[in-house]
């Protein structure tokens, strides 16, 4: 149990994260869950209901006891980390306004994991998933369709829902397009001819009308195009080709980024067009690049 007014802290907080921070609404939902979580834990450590006053005497030891307690239940690493760094930012915010000191809460050390790195497909890879993602359907419609998709994955690094989010107003594609991703963040993507024609191909062979305002990618039936579709294509493409449970839709985005990477693109420019908000997001290609040019370095030294 928290109080209302706690509650209502909790709420505004959240408010403030979309509209100041724009924090996507999946992030918000984690956010609360991790925040709700933590205060449930206090509410039964401490066995009172959460209030105001009681969070703002949070000690170290309180903060020890939770995360034993999480890691004691099986939460990783990585999870309690996000959880901490939910429950960090709601504490930074709400001392600022209740004027205590949070200091027990934001000192409280995450605990350390292992950043997995991300795992792209080699170039002839990524080329021969389009083409055999084109050949998953008896539909020569679906299978443009499917092809379009991936084919914008890869040739301009959108996110599968970045590309199931466009609409029939944004074709025949122009030389940019102007993509909304997480947290409402706006980028312009350049436009390879590949994908252009990809679409265009789509477009006159798919059997139904589709006005401006409705999604550009349809479903076999004409509602809108579920990633579940392309996520299936790209399955069974994957065990066609040998190819790792790795090879999804989102590893055409990293092999996007980390290929332009390997053809000496600047890091910024790539931060720009995948629409990171950090760098340091970014950064994670440069390790991938170095894991692959040690990967070749092992296998091609001689060896005593």
């Amino acid at each position: 149990m928290i109080s209302a007014a706690l509650s209502d802290a909790l709420a505004k907080w959240l408010d403030h994260e979309r509209a100041l921070a724009g924090a996507a609404e999946n992030t918000l939902k984690a956010y609360q869950t991790d925040v709700l979580g933590f205060l449930a834990f206090m509410t039964q450590h401490n066995g009172e209901a959460q209030g105001l006053a009681p969070i703002a005497k949070v000690t170290v030891r309180d903060m020890r006891s939770w995360m034993a307690h999480e890691r004691g239940r099986g939460v990783g690493a990585r999870s309690l980390a996000r959880s901490l760094s939910a429950v960090k930012s709601f504490y930074r915010w709400l001392s600022e306004r209740e004027d205590f000191e949070p200091t027990a809460v934001l000192s409280t050390r995450a605990p350390k994991f292992q950043r997995k790195l991300p795992r792209p497909l080699a170039e002839d890879a990524a080329t021969a998933m389009i083409e055999t993602v084109e050949l998953q359907s008896r539909e020569p419609w679906v299978a443009a369709r499917d092809s379009a998709v991936v084919t914008l994955l890869y040739g301009c690094g959108l996110r599968i829902s970045e590309a199931l989010g466009l609409t029939a107003s944004d074709a025949p594609l122009p030389d940019v397009l102007r993509i909304t991703g997480k947290g409402g963040k706006e980028r312009i993507v350049p436009v390879i001819d590949v994908a252009r024609d990809a679409v265009g191909t789509y477009l006159q062979l798919c059997p139904y009308q589709i006005e401006p305002d409705q999604p550009l990618f349809r479903a076999i039936r004409g509602g809108p195009l579920a990633p579940r579709a392309i996520q299936k294509a790209m399955e069974q493409s994957r065990m066609q080709l040998g190819l790792p449970a790795t090879a999804t839709p989102h590893a055409m985005r990293h092999s996007f980024a980390t290929h332009l990477l390997a053809a000496g693109g600047d890091l910024r420019a790539i931060q720009e067009l995948l629409g990171h908000a950090s760098l340091s997001t970014t950064q994670a290609y440069t390790a991938v690049d170095a894991a692959r040019l040690m990967e070749v370095y092992d296998k091609a030294h001689p060896k005593a």
